[in-house]
């Protein structure tokens, strides 16, 4: 530009008639404000001077025409960009290079756009959704089978069970019985209501029994100890004339030796072994 300026503040030659540029307030000739201003470019590291276009970012500073992508060099002037360790990329070459792929669909996640994050992996927003509703699961809560997701009033419906004792939904562990689903804290037993989770049981007319409960209820009573007969273990028993003995209770009832397996008399309601139901 031409001025009224009569001299650069410089070199202190006259500008009249001659080109200058101004830096507060005060007015250089070209060839001094280039020396003492002009920005050197990132690329071809020469001065930028005050008759070209000076791009500025982060402090840094580029020619117009050296103002492009690092990897396939098309301008990046009034175009969209990204950084990666100070080098500039077009969102093409960023998304090939850095960009995470969709879980889902497979495609770029391009910068600037919303992603969710997931066990390790990565999904556009509009992806990440419920595989049967397809309502989008954002942060609610869910639950992932076979490596789909789905928000949680879904999979119970497609896939929960449900407890047979209350009906309600089975969400994690629970307990097979007979067939059937229960919650651990619902498999209890019928007679104490004592939870049965991880313990020993009988069943009696398809209900569990904890053993003291189906000891005293429904248990045989040995004719000798008067104490249940439950043969859990593989315990053995003797029966006898709707009468039964623990294994090592059926003795003699005179001179004790075990009747297990040899022959023996009774006399009313003992038991004897043949010297002494002889004698």
């Amino acid at each position: 530009m031409t001025s009224n300026h009569t001299d650069c503040h410089n070199c202190l030659q006259s500008l009249r008639g001659r080109k200058y540029a101004l830096r507060e307030e005060n007015a250089y000739c070209v060839t001094c404000y280039d020396s003492l201003f002009a920005n050197p470019c990132e690329e071809c590291k020469q001065a930028i001077e005050c008759d070209s276009k000076d791009l500025a970012y982060k402090g840094r500073h580029w020619h117009e025409g050296c103002f492009r992508c690092a990897k396939c060099s098309r301008s990046l002037v009034e175009k969209p960009f990204a950084a990666k360790d100070e080098v500039l990329l077009c969102t093409e070459c960023y998304s090939d290079e850095y960009s995470s792929k969709c879980f889902h669909c497979q495609k770029t996640i391009m910068p600037g756009s919303r992603k969710m994050e997931f066990k390790g992996s990565s999904w556009h927003e509009s992806c990440f959704v419920c595989q049967y509703c397809r309502q989008p699961l954002g942060t609610k809560p869910l639950i992932t089978k076979d490596n789909e997701n789905y928000c949680v009033p879904c999979f119970e419906k497609q896939f929960a069970h449900h407890c047979y004792s209350c009906k309600k939904v089975i969400t994690s562990g629970g307990v097979t019985y007979h067939d059937q689903p229960w919650h651990k804290e619902c498999f209890v037993c019928a007679g104490c209501k004592t939870q049965l989770s991880g313990q020993r049981f009988i069943s009696k007319d398809e209900y569990p029994y904890c053993v003291d409960c189906f000891s005293k209820l429904y248990a045989k009573k040995c004719a000798a100890c008067k104490k249940p007969i439950t043969a859990l273990g593989g315990a053995k028993f003797v029966s006898f004339e709707e009468r039964q003995w623990h294994g090592e209770c059926f003795n003699c009832a005179k001179c004790s030796v075990s009747l297990v397996g040899q022959g023996f008399l009774t006399r009313q309601d003992d038991v004897l072994c043949r010297e002494c139901g002889s004698a």
